[in-house]
């Protein structure tokens, strides 16, 4: 029986296992997937990974894949959702042993479990209640001293109860703490819940489990120094945008509950990877600005986002970096199409799915137009941008474009 006989439901909630907010959808992954005619055979990369939406797409459809992603837990997300573990008769199983253990210990647990006071530092304030979160720290201890082959499951599970079930948290779309509080909630039992679907999801495609989705964590301005050691032929991903939304608080309470983040020293050394797209991870040993400094248009917009501030008198330190970023962000993103080309093979098409902006002091940064200039400054050539969707942001009242960029790389 053929590949695509088996697969019954090709949308199944793979991705709802655990998924940014703001992540673009399956449905244009699989677009592009059939625009470009991409087969058995190809090898595609998504550079800016996040939780494995391109990957997990292509690992449903037999095509090798590849992901890079700068933070640690959306890496570690996708590396899981990717691991489609054939045998997975007693996870399950497991999964109610670990539960059984963890209520236990929460029914005689005489004192609440506390994150440090380091910890506590790194993330928002009552961005999870004391009971829940002692019933989370207990939860997470239990599946670590488990040692099952499932491990990696069973904490991916307990990571998307912690933001969705178990938090203060709301998305608007930066992070916040809701003025409705979760005090007190059944956490053993959701997270068995959780469980129970990514077990059905894992065995409706245990046929496609020899199918290669190697996901890396890594910078992706670096990928020449990466382990990736064949060609890639196709490229669909959604890089950040220029914007001021910090992407290192978006997970922020997983990654410290679960230990990817636990001092200020780890989280500098996450956020240094990331593509510099907003104030908030910016160094003064930064100098992406240098790959797009023979880029007119660049260097104007950055010119009228520090004349508009001067304007307006705004004299706030990230404020006065408005003008950095922009420059910062696009000179990253040229670094990264120089560094692309080590692993591109020759005629490999692009996607790249970006958003305008218009969090400067409203002065619109049109994303894709800009990028193409940038990419075909690095020696691409730009096949189009397409409209993918509008979107509405309230900070500047505005409707703004989401569009996809599309390249062509036809080698040195």
């Amino acid at each position: 029986m053929s590949n695509e006989n088996k697969v019954k439901n090709i949308d199944a909630p793979v991705h709802d296992w655990y998924r940014f907010v703001l992540s673009f959808p399956p449905h244009l992954v699989q677009e592009y997937i059939e625009k470009f005619g991409i087969e058995h055979g190809n090898i595609v990369l998504d550079p800016f990974c996040g939780t494995g939406t391109t990957n997990v797409e292509c690992k449903k459809r037999g095509i090798v894949s590849i992901g890079i992603e700068a933070n640690p837990i959306t890496c570690f997300a996708s590396s899981t959702k990717c691991n489609w573990e054939a045998d997975t008769f007693l996870m399950y199983q497991e999964a109610e042993q670990i539960a059984y253990q963890a209520a236990c210990l929460i029914d005689h647990c005489v004192e609440l479990r506390y994150l440090t006071e380091e910890q506590n530092k790194l993330i928002l304030k009552n961005s999870i209640s004391e009971k829940p979160l002692s019933q989370a720290l207990i939860l997470r201890d239990a599946i670590l001293a488990a040692h099952s082959r499932y491990e990696g499951y069973f904490l991916l599970a307990l990571a998307k109860n912690i933001v969705y079930s178990y938090s203060n948290l709301k998305f608007g779309p930066e992070v916040g703490i809701s003025r409705k509080k979760i005090y007190d909630v059944d956490v053993v039992p959701l997270w068995l819940h959780q469980i129970l679907i990514m077990q059905k999801d894992i065995r409706q495609y245990s046929f496609q489990n020899d199918v290669s989705s190697f996901i890396i964590n890594g910078d992706a301005r670096s990928i020449s120094s990466l382990p990736i050691r064949k060609k890639v032929d196709f490229i669909i991903t959604s890089p950040p945008y220029p914007n001021e939304k910090d992407y290192s608080r978006t997970t922020r309470l997983e990654s410290v509950l679960l230990g990817f983040i636990n001092s200020k020293e780890q989280l500098r050394s996450v956020k240094k990877q990331f593509i510099r797209s907003n104030t908030k991870n910016v160094y003064k040993t930064d100098n992406d600005s240098q790959y797009v400094a023979n880029i007119s248009s660049i260097t104007a917009l950055s010119q009228s986002i520090e004349e508009r501030r001067i304007a307006l008198n705004k004299t706030s330190g990230f404020e006065k970096l408005y003008s950095s970023v922009v420059k910062l962000y696009f000179g990253g993103m040229a670094k990264h199409f120089q560094e692309l080309k080590s692993v591109l093979a020759k005629n490999a098409r692009l996607a790249y799915v970006v958003g305008d902006q218009a969090s400067y002091f409203k002065i619109p940064i049109r994303t894709a137009e800009l990028l193409a200039e940038v990419a075909e400054n690095e020696g691409y050539e730009v096949e189009g941008i397409e409209p993918f969707r509008k979107r509405y942001a309230t900070g500047t009242d505005t409707w703004l474009n989401e569009n996809v960029l599309i390249l062509k790389y036809v080698g040195e």
